[in-house]
């Protein structure tokens, strides 16, 4: 198992114990006397690896998913345009979509943070959604997932059948695999690629709430941009 998932875990429990000494039965005792973990250091990655896809990259997959799944080159479209996670895509409902004001709602209770929030939708995600559209024929309900379940279009698509849709897009493409690399790279691309736009711009399109994270975890340097930084250096005369 890698660090970071024994960390998540690790963390998850801490969380339901410290719930645990705090909640009581209906005679007032506790459900659990003491947290059994209290002042345990919970370990972490020190450098963990995140690695970035390239537009080049991207545009390969882009060029390989309709030989994959027809809905997977939309999907890609979908995580490159609005730079979210995977999960709040895959659980987007038609009724989150304004094609009129070409926006899309995020809604809280499928955020993994709990951020509700609207974001503006560009042409190039509206017309791989009114693809899908086409494709599908009509809905008949607006809260029928965008990305259902093959077979149970009742249910999302799960983040399962998403992960094996990336490793068969990177196969079909002959992008070579790398440790780390998935859908989350994207969300990467997204928020380094927008290094120009105001960090409150930043947190709003991509659905963080803390542009600390972003920096720590998303924002990757470029070359090209430092390069253009040293070339515009100005000089300090007199302070």
């Amino acid at each position: 198992m890698k660090a970071r998932a024994v960390e998540q875990d690790l963390r998850l429990l801490l969380a339901v114990f410290n719930w645990a000494v705090t909640v009581r039965d209906a005679n007032g005792k506790r459900l659990v006397a003491e947290n059994p973990f209290r002042g345990f250091t919970v370990p972490h990655e020190e450098n963990p690896r995140r690695p970035i896809l390239t537009q080049d990259e991207f545009e390969k997959l882009l060029a390989a998913a309709p030989s994959v799944t027809p809905a997977m080159e939309s999907l890609l479209i979908r995580a490159d345009s609005t730079g979210h996670r995977i999960n709040s895509i895959r659980m987007l409902r038609w009724s989150a979509i304004d094609f009129q004001a070409n926006t899309i709602r995020w809604r809280g209770d499928q955020d993994k943070i709990g951020h509700e929030h609207v974001t503006p939708m560009v042409q190039a995600a509206r017309s791989a959604l009114l693809g899908e559209l086409r494709r599908r024929g009509t809905i008949g309900d607006s809260e029928q997932w965008v990305f259902p379940a093959p077979g149970a279009p009742s249910e999302p698509m799960s983040r399962h059948l998403a992960r094996d849709w990336w490793d068969r897009t990177e196969m079909a493409a002959g992008i070579a695999r790398v440790p780390g690399r998935g859908w989350h790279s994207l969300r990467r691309k997204f928020a380094t690629e927008l290094k120009g736009a105001s960090f409150k711009d930043l947190c709003a399109l991509g659905g963080w709430k803390d542009h600390n994270t972003i920096l720590k975890c998303y924002q990757l340097p470029d070359p090209e941009a430092m390069r253009l930084a040293l070339e515009n250096r100005g000089t300090l005369r007199n302070l």
